[in-house]
Order: C-alpha cells, then sequence, then structure tokens
C-alpha cells in the first residue's frame, strides 16, 4: 500500500502596520460615549434617533487604545477608579438592513491590572465615525462580565 505524500503549508496572518496618528497636525473625532453600571444598554436605547442619558463626550483619535479611554471614562467618574473595576467595551452601529442599531462588544479592561484588551485601539476594532461606544462598567465587588464565547454558526444547529 502506497501513502499519498502530505505536506502542510503555515501561512503568518500579517497585519498591515498601522500608522500612527499624528495628534498635533489630524483633528480629533467625537466619541459619544454611553455608560452603565453592571450591563450594557439596550441596542433599543439607541432606537429612532434616541440615546440613553448617560451620555460622555470624549475628543480622540482613531489610535486611541481602550486602556486610554477607560483612562479618561476614569477621570469623570470617580467611582469607577476603584482596582478591579471592570470596563466591558462594545461598538453600537447602525443596522444597515433595517431602522435598528446593533452592539457588538470588542474588549475588557480592569481598573489596576493589564489585560489582552488595553492596547486595541479604535481603527483596530473597526471602529467607525458616526458609532458609539457602549460601556458596561462592573464595580470591584461584583461579578466581573462573563467571558464571551464565539456564537457558533447558524448552519451547525442540529436538525
Amino acid at each position: 500500500m502506497k501513502m499519498a505524500g502530505l505536506e502542510s503549508l503555515v501561512v503568518e496572518e500579517v497585519k498591515p502596520a498601522e500608522k500612527p496618528v499624528d495628534r498635533e497636525k489630524t483633528c480629533p473625532l467625537l466619541l459619544r460615549v454611553f455608560c452603565s453600571t453592571g450591563r450594557h444598554n439596550s441596542s433599543g436605547d439607541y432606537a429612532r434617533g434616541n440615546v440613553p442619558q448617560n451620555e460622555l463626550q470624549i475628543y480622540t483619535w482613531m489610535d486611541a487604545s481602550l486602556r486610554e479611554l477607560t483612562g479618561l471614562v476614569k477621570e469623570v467618574n470617580p467611582e469607577t477608579r476603584r482596582k478591579g473595576t471592570y470596563f466591558d467595551f462594545a461598538i453600537v452601529y447602525p443596522d444597515m438592513r433595517s431602522p435598528t442599531y446593533r452592539m457588538r462588544e470588542i474588549g475588557v479592561t480592569c481598573s489596576g491590572q493589564r489585560g489582552g484588551d488595553d492596547n486595541k485601539t479604535l481603527a483596530q476594532v473597526k471602529f467607525q465615525i458616526g458609532n458609539y461606544l457602549d460601556i458596561s462598567i462592573t464595580p470591584p465587588n461584583r461579578m466581573p462580565p462573563p467571558m464571551r464565547r464565539p456564537q457558533p454558526y447558524m448552519n451547525n444547529r442540529p436538525y
């Protein structure tokens, strides 16, 4: 019995180098941020031209990291400064197929701890100018946000 030759190819994913933003020459964007304790705002809160009432307006750039944004929220919100406070970030964006908004989680940071999402930038998570940022803030005395699991594909459902 003769076996066919088996080869494997390892392909390294090459991400294009992100050009640093010259913050002296580039006009900042207005980032509309909505914070809520213990949960994200409902996507329905963004319906029909409405937004949640807890708005924070930040002027920043597309190279702003989640850690940098965490620091800006902590500056204006003293109760979020406690070590162990979790910040769960989501982008809220219009659904192009219906007159509603959708929400996509993009990362989690924690006060006083380094994390894998700290250095993610708005550009890296595909933030578009005009989108909103929704942050669920969980104080240290509560359970941290559950780890997100990838959603199974719709085709993999048992029949």
